[in-house]
């Protein structure tokens, strides 16, 4: 893997020197646009409002919109120096935290963070005591053209940096269908939770399986193979609840019955 940066952690007085990779890897189908009669792909022009003309890479500059159509204009140098005075490539730990003091609405996106060789024993003693300690660090990074809030964890013998959302980013859950009153059974409550009891069992990552995925590639190979689709029979709807207690009921006994399967 290729770093997408190269920095340094920095907790106390200690600077480790880190390259900075991706975590994760989208695998969802790609599909890309072609005209129908050729297949020829479908190419997209940055095109200007008020003339149409087309816009060469070079000419196109980052502004910021502080009014309705009227913009800053930055360049990437300024950009890049503001970074720089925020410590630009520096992962910053300005805290430690328990780990489910962090609501995971909060996370964005995951990375790695391996050791350059002059910081591999540093690296180590901070795994090691993020581990020993069952802690995570709070920092702040800064990645391209804009800073973050990211947590620091060990897992499985790598630090794992994760970007968070701001706490202004997040929404509130305002609904107008939660603001009524609404009464619940004991009862009810209690077969919900038995429901609960028995589809609970350890998580393992190798029962997920993206099922969809697994249908397109599958489709896509019929296809190539010259096989006719036939386009499936409409699954049956479910019908609507008439009774909330008959359905915990039922609902109680088939996840008992799968549990004793499984």
């Amino acid at each position: 893997m290729r770093p997408i940066w190269k920095g340094a952690i920095s907790f106390g007085l200690v600077t480790i020197p880190v390259g900075l990779y991706t975590a994760t890897e989208d695998k969802r189908p790609k599909f890309r646009q072609l005209r129908s009669g050729d297949h020829s792909r479908i190419k997209y022009k940055r095109v200007a409002e008020t003339d149409g003309e087309e816009v060469p890479y070079e000419d196109i500059v980052k502004g910021y919109e502080f009014e309705k159509d009227r913009y800053v204009v930055f360049t990437d140098d300024e950009l890049e120096a503001a970074l720089k005075a925020k410590g630009s490539g520096m992962v910053d730990v300005v805290q430690f935290v328990k780990s489910e003091e962090i609501d995971p609405i909060y996370y964005r996106a995951s990375y790695y963070l391996a050791p350059e060789k002059t910081g591999i024993k540093a690296y180590r003693i901070l795994l090691e005591a993020l581990d020993d300690k069952d802690m995570v660090g709070l920092a702040r990074v800064a990645i391209r053209d804009r800073e973050y809030p990211a947590t620091l964890r060990a897992d499985e013998g790598v630090l794992v940096m994760e970007t968070m959302f701001w706490p202004d980013e997040i929404r509130e859950p305002a609904f107008e269908e939660l603001e009524g009153e609404v009464e619940t059974r004991a009862e009810e409550v209690k077969m919900a939770q038995m429901i609960i009891d028995n589809l609970t069992t350890p998580f393992d990552p190798n029962d997920w399986i993206d099922v969809s995925r697994e249908a397109v590639e599958e489709l896509a190979q019929r296809k190539l193979e010259g096989e006719e689709i036939v386009s499936p029979a409409e699954a049956a709807q479910p019908a609507g609840v008439v009774d909330l207690m008959e359905a915990l009921k039922a609902s109680v006994e088939a996840t008992k019955e799968k549990r004793k399967a499984g």
